[in-house]
């Protein structure tokens, strides 16, 4: 059964998918907030860092599986398949948005 994700998120992931920075970056708002693995990225140009690092690190694919919404946020499961440790996994992507952009985004297991 396909996932419907809003706009903005299925913009995040389409774009992660063909590893284009600048559409990634151009998802969040400017001041935007990024938790991931027990870091914080503020704003961006750190997002897009994050990305460009995270690229170059591993290589991997995500898809979307569910989604649901959770105290005002919505939580995608997306399952990770790529040459990091402990692939495969589940991770929820927990979004919080402002005027139709990703205001803020934290991954976690």
């Amino acid at each position: 059964m396909p996932v419907h994700l809003p706009a903005v998120v299925r913009a995040y992931f389409e774009a992660d998918k063909s590893s284009n920075l600048d559409a990634i970056a151009q998802c969040f708002a400017e001041d935007a907030v990024v938790i991931d693995e027990g870091n914080t990225y503020t704003g961006r140009e750190a997002i897009r860092q994050w990305m460009a690092n995270a690229s170059t690190q591993y290589a991997y694919t995500v898809k979307p599986i569910a989604i649901a919404p959770e105290h005002g946020r919505i939580v995608v499961t997306g399952h990770l398949v790529g040459n990091f440790p402990g692939s495969p996994v589940d991770l929820r992507y927990i979004f919080a948005f402002a005027d139709d952009k990703i205001a803020r985004l934290e991954i976690a297991p």
